[in-house]
């Protein structure tokens, strides 16, 4: 993937459309930097996105963390727009919710959506850390970025006022990496074409061990259960 595509892609988080500078003649750039001289206080400029393979250090907030956490995720592609969260409790059990938006937003929105989803799951909890991969979501919540955004301002108030019936809680913005199981959940409903008419159960989600044919055991022909023969040779030590 390229480099302007890489870039287009971080930017669609916070509504930023990249447009390709016109051609700039390279000797007035020069002739620029030569009349601004950069002086003593010159501080570069630091990045906003870093590379997100080079900075992950591995941090698991599960293991961070020992009360109940919330993680919530949005995903909007050609197909549709799902949003997906997961209530984790004390005991790490997983309580996961998920649902495939009719009308359009954008990611941003769809975040907003997702969070809101998993704040009414967890509702009834005293003391909850919320955990989202969207760093403009989470420095909005908290105040320290602002936005004039009027499709996300409702959004914005409506979050604050569901935080409000929390004890305590707290916000947490991790890599998508970290995030995968509440990114799954909106990625699928996102996907998924539902039918507008019938109802879908909850989707058990179960781990397997063992290749499904390990735990296949025919019945025996002549009556006698499986260990016949061991039972036998145990008490006439004679192979069948």
């Amino acid at each position: 993937m390229g480099k302007l595509a890489k870039w287009q892609i971080l930017l669609s988080e916070f509504d930023i459309i990249y447009v390709t500078e016109k051609a700039v003649k390279g000797q007035a750039l020069t002739y620029h930097l030569a009349e601004n001289p950069v002086g003593r206080e010159y501080k570069p400029l630091k990045m906003y996105f870093p590379d997100e393979e080079v900075s992950f250090i591995g941090e698991d907030i599960i293991e961070t963390y020992d009360g109940w956490r919330m993680f919530f995720d949005g995903a909007v592609n050609l197909k549709g727009v799902g949003i997906g969260a997961v209530l984790v409790s004390e005991i790490s059990q997983h309580y996961p919710v998920s649902a495939k938006l009719s009308f359009p937003c954008t990611n941003n929105m769809a975040e907003y959506e997702a969070c809101i989803l998993g704040l009414r799951l967890a509702i009834d909890v005293q003391e909850l850390l919320v955990v989202g991969d969207s760093d403009l979501l989470i420095h909005q919540v908290l105040g320290e970025w602002s936005t004039k955004n009027t499709k996300i301002l409702p959004y914005l108030h409506y979050v604050q006022e569901l935080m409000k019936r929390f004890t305590k809680i707290e916000l947490k913005h991790v890599l998508r990496i970290q995030n995968e199981f509440a990114n799954a959940l909106g990625t699928l409903s996102s996907m998924i074409q539902h039918p507008d008419k019938n109802f879908i159960d909850p989707i058990p989600i179960g781990i397997q061990n063992h290749p499904a044919y390990c735990a296949h055991v025919e019945d025996e022909t002549d009556g006698n259960p499986c260990f016949q023969d061991i039972k036998e040779y145990l008490s006439k030590r004679e192979y069948p």
